[in-house]
């Protein structure tokens, strides 16, 4: 929503803003293996509280960034303090609950967490036209600020237990084995596309795609993102009640709805070329959200392949994908518009979902 400005204030191309940008989920995935090791040693609450007090100091660095380094400190820093954003509830919610309950309320978790989203489509658009973009970044502190004090009243959980006998980087160890076991091999795979394709697509890219290609003003372009959000937030719980009644078929939902969302994504960079209405972007991207968010039941699969005390691990190795994919890709993405265009760097993530979605398919796994 603010890409145009912050290339003019920042003084960089929008290759280089996707690089910039890159920078927070890739600081993110480096950050899930000392986060997985604390959510399994000292808890949710504490581990919650650290990484948002980082996010603040994070989005206030954004507010005074003036150049790209000072931009990419401020990436690098709001990427580690946002890294337990999802892992701090999932952690929770996978050591509270029984394993045929975890599917829904991961669902319903992922879908609460996406409403954040709403604020950054018609919402940023309004307060980058009032304010500029800075004050967005300013909002997200205090954000961070509010979200802390909620966890500090009202999240109660027993006093980790002691683990004497195996060191921080002993643990730090089995995030990266448990990354590559056998276990959750295919997750891993298909988690490398599958959030990298909702932070390209809806992030990075949507607003460019709506403002530069099909000619929108910033706030009606927020307002097709808005409907894009509306998915992403309705998605998941809805992935979450599919999962729970299809768990036989949970391999074929979340492929299914990957390769969904690349068709989504290839048919709207088709229609630019064609000259379709606004409106199909519109129906294109609602429709992407829709599919995409099937990604909730990977965290299912993985909680049903580890005991409960290996869990925050086993889902931060996760994790690790879904982030060092996002980082991976957006660069490549930055790549392909310099080269293409805007369609160019959609395209790179379509063509990312079906290959880890193939990958996956071939890889053995939990069901």
């Amino acid at each position: 929503m603010a890409a145009d400005v912050l290339q003019r204030d920042l003084g960089v191309t929008a290759d280089g803003l996707a690089a910039l940008t890159g920078a927070f989920p890739a600081a993110f995935a480096l950050a899930m293996l000392p986060v997985g090791v604390a959510l399994d040693r000292y808890g949710v609450k504490p581990t919650a509280l650290a990484l948002l007090a980082i996010a603040a100091v994070g989005s206030l660095f954004g507010a005074v960034a003036t150049g790209p380094w000072s931009m990419l400190l401020a990436q690098v820093v709001l990427g580690i303090g946002c890294s337990g954003m999802l892992m701090c509830p999932v952690t929770y919610a996978a050591k509270n609950l029984p394993p045929q309950k975890f599917g829904l309320w991961g669902g319903v978790i992922q879908a609460f967490g996406n409403t954040g989203m709403l604020l950054s489509a018609s919402p940023l658009a309004l307060l980058v036209e009032a304010s500029g973009w800075r004050a967005g970044y300013v909002a997200c502190a205090l954000l961070a600020v509010g979200a802390a004090t909620a966890v500090f009243v009202l999240v109660r959980e027993a006093r980790a237990p002691v683990q004497a006998r195996r060191s921080v980087a002993e643990d730090a160890r089995d995030v990266i084995r448990l990354g590559l076991s056998r276990d959750i091999r295919g997750p891993v795979v298909i988690a490398f596309a599958s959030f990298a394709a909702v932070l390209g697509v809806r992030g990075l890219w949507g607003g460019p795609w709506l403002m530069e290609v099909k000619h929108l003003a910033r706030v009606p372009a927020g307002n097709i993102l808005l409907m894009c959000t509306l998915a992403l937030i309705a998605g998941p719980a809805i992935a979450g009640i599919l999962e729970r009644r299809f768990q036989a078929h949970r391999r074929a939902l979340l492929v299914g709805g990957h390769l969904g969302a690349a068709l989504m994504v290839a048919l709207m960079v088709a229609g630019g070329s064609l000259g379709w209405p606004v409106m199909a972007d519109a129906v294109l991207l609602v429709a992407f959200g829709l599919m995409i968010s099937l990604q909730v039941i990977c965290f299912a699969l993985v909680r049903a392949a580890v005991p409960p005390e290996r869990v925050g691990r086993a889902l931060s190795a996760m994790n690790v994908s879904f982030f060092g994919g996002a980082a991976v890709l957006q660069a490549a993405s930055g790549a392909a518009a310099a080269w293409g265009g805007v369609g160019a760097a959609l395209l790179v993530f379509a063509a990312a979902l079906v290959i880890c979605s193939l990958a996956f398919l071939r890889l053995p796994g939990p069901r």
